[in-house]
């Protein structure tokens, strides 16, 4: 459809700059933190997450028990097949993850990622004898094959290390820290202008999907109740769950992230696409809601990939519903499986464009039939905006809790940068004062601002005709001094 094509070339640009947009955010902003406070940071976030995910897949078994929206009654005669797949193993998928994070090559990563493949083959005989039994199964063979998509989870733990690396190089890899911080204004400020045209490629977009739709008049009964169902969880998720839990950790008013972070919810219900709403979140994150942009440019880019509350909601919600059209009954096991399953495939399944993908894996899991599965594509279209903007919602709570938890850390970090920067400074002037022939300079007023290492009050600076740097300071004693070569104080 042509009023569909301004909204796809708006979406295609909005996805060309994830990748550079990953690459300079994270490594900018783990490359200007402490090794101690990116490990702090990754360990909280990834945490967060898993509880959230936890909370959202617990709401959709809830009510999906409560309501049962699945009637068995009324499912003859309107499903059609679905074709014979091979089962999807949930460890094959847990190590197709460890292998797309650790990317044979960067560069493959942008456009290729790994995942096992299922072939059905039947078995082919080249000669038959008599009285010889033949096994006519198919089996199933399994390949690890490449498939589209962008490695996204590869390029974050590459951007990781890389960042790490270069904050431990300290001013030896300035320059190459300027380059990203650099390139990231660049990005930012390309996605500001690109925002100009997000009214007019949101409207084609949505537009463009109400008009692919086809009849539902045989289906209404059932697809009505589900998707209430769905969509009332994520409600609840929403409006209590993620608020809530934010209040607990910050004591701060929910409702003003939610506020801010408007215009990216509007992107990512438009778009469909998380990584599409990234810069647009980033820029709600640090200009509306103040949120450190260390933060925001560490736990978004994460959150991309495996903050996937909707997914996971949508998926227990999802195979409970065949379930209940198939009229099997679940066990408190079984429904603690679905449970674990769906909390874990939407975690690593982040990068798997298909939600569908996630759903086959937990009927198998259990021990479901897929045949239901093509009815939920049905109304996936519109599931799957709202559950995005859920997933881009919990982003920003993320980003704000975490931001609240580090706060302290943060500060002295940047207290101790800036001690660095005045340290630095006076050491200049003490250079060039100590290539002079006078054979001691005290710099009491040079250095009345200056603080020492310990936050103390620097009294005084001398420099020596050995080329040595003292300072005493009102720490413990007023009479102690730190000798320092100049050669050393530099590195500082």
């Amino acid at each position: 459809l042509l009023i569909n094509f301004p909204g796809e070339i708006f979406l295609q640009v909005l996805k060309m700059m994830i990748l550079p947009l990953i690459f300079s955010s994270l490594i900018s902003a783990l490359a200007q933190m402490d090794a101690s406070e990116s490990g702090q940071m990754g360990i909280t976030t990834v945490v967060y997450y898993i509880v959230t995910a936890a909370l959202s897949t617990i709401v959709g078994i809830a009510l999906v028990l409560s309501i049962h929206p699945g009637d068995p009654t009324i499912k003859s005669g309107w499903l059609d097949a679905f074709p014979e797949e091979a089962e999807v193993s949930a460890l094959d998928t847990f190590l197709d993850m460890i292998r797309n994070m650790f990317p044979e090559n960067i560069l493959q990563a942008s456009f290729q990622r790994v995942q096992t493949s299922y072939t059905l083959v039947k078995p082919t005989f080249k000669k038959i004898s008599k009285n010889t039994t033949l096994e006519m199964i198919p089996k199933v063979v399994k390949t690890i094959e490449s498939a589209r998509g962008t490695n996204v989870l590869g390029i974050i733990v590459f951007c990781t290390g890389f960042g790490i690396v270069i904050s431990k190089l300290g001013e030896r890899a300035r320059i190459l820290v300027d380059f990203f911080v650099i390139l990231d204004a660049v990005i930012m400020r390309w996605v500001e202008a690109l925002m100009w045209f997000a009214p007019l490629g949101i409207v084609c977009l949505i537009t463009g999907n109400l008009l692919e739709l086809e009849d539902l008049s045989d289906t209404a009964q059932v697809l009505l109740m589900y998707t209430f169902t769905v969509i009332g969880g994520l409600v609840v998720h929403t409006v209590l769950v993620m608020p809530g839990l934010y209040f607990f950790i910050t004591r701060k008013n929910p409702l003003r992230v939610a506020q801010g972070m408007l215009h990216a919810l509007v992107t990512a219900f438009g778009t469909g696409s998380s990584g599409a709403a990234l810069p647009i979140s980033m820029q709600c994150l640090e200009e509306k809601l103040k949120v450190d942009r260390r933060v925001t440019r560490f736990v978004l880019p994460l959150g991309t990939t495996i903050n996937m509350d909707g997914n996971a909601l949508y998926e227990a919600v999802a195979v409970i519903f065949i379930a209940q059209l198939n009229n099997v009954s679940l066990s408190m096991a079984e429904v603690i499986t679905i449970s674990l399953t769906a909390t874990i495939a939407s975690i690593g399944m982040g990068s798997v464009p298909a939600g569908l993908v996630s759903i086959l894996l937990i009927l198998n899991t259990v021990g479901l039939p897929a045949t239901d599965v093509p009815l939920l594509i049905t109304v996936d279209w519109l599931i799957d905006r709202i559950r995005t903007s859920v997933n881009v919602l919990g982003d920003g709570y993320v980003a704000g809790a975490v931001a609240h938890l580090l706060k302290e850390r943060l500060e002295k970090s940047d207290k101790m940068n800036e001690y660095r920067a005045e340290v630095k400074e006076e050491i200049e002037h003490l250079k060039s004062a100590a290539t002079s022939r006078r054979s001691s300079l005290n710099w009491t007023d040079l250095t009345s601002q200056a603080v020492s290492p310990n936050r103390s009050r620097i009294n005084s600076i001398t420099i020596f005709s050995d080329n040595k740097l003292s300072w005493r300071t009102s720490y413990n004693s007023p009479t102690q001094k730190l000798n320092v070569p100049l050669n050393k104080v530099q590195n500082i």
